[in-house]
């Protein structure tokens, strides 16, 4: 069996975050009243979801989670597909950040939790200059 990466998530609102996600990555594969689960071939993840949190993030230990994908066209296809299920996302850009120049674009889910999906177009030696936010929006 291959590996895989599961995150799991305790949200404030468990429908509208089901929402949110559905729109990141379809359907989920199990929905019950007190759980969601969903398990994704492109990028292989599996996300769960469980009530609990009582109030959206402000800052915690996560920074932010990200997706990977081969190319700028990719980038642009995941934000279109995402478009199209009514996910909002932050404008596309290309941004040097991390040590390397990405092409990416950013989405918010109902608890503070951001994502990107972001390609690599060239490593870098050199961190971003002084001044520039870094992976972040």
């Amino acid at each position: 069996m291959a590996s895989s990466v599961h995150v799991s998530l305790t949200v404030t609102d468990l429908g509208r975050s089901i929402a949110f996600y559905r729109g990141v990555f379809g359907e989920p594969t199990k929905h019950k009243s007190d759980y969601a689960k969903f398990v994704n071939a492109e990028p292989e993840l599996h996300l769960a979801l469980r009530p609990g949190l009582t109030s959206a993030a402000t800052g915690g230990a996560l920074n932010h989670l990200g997706i990977r994908v081969d190319s700028t066209g990719d980038v642009r296809r995941w934000r279109e597909e995402m478009r199209q299920r009514g996910v909002v996302s932050e404008e596309e850009k290309r941004e040097d950040c991390c040590y390397a120049l990405q092409d990416k674009f950013w989405v918010t889910d109902p608890d503070g939790n951001r994502w990107e999906v972001y390609t690599v177009i060239e490593d870098r030696d050199e961190a971003a200059q002084a001044g520039q936010a870094c992976c972040s929006p």
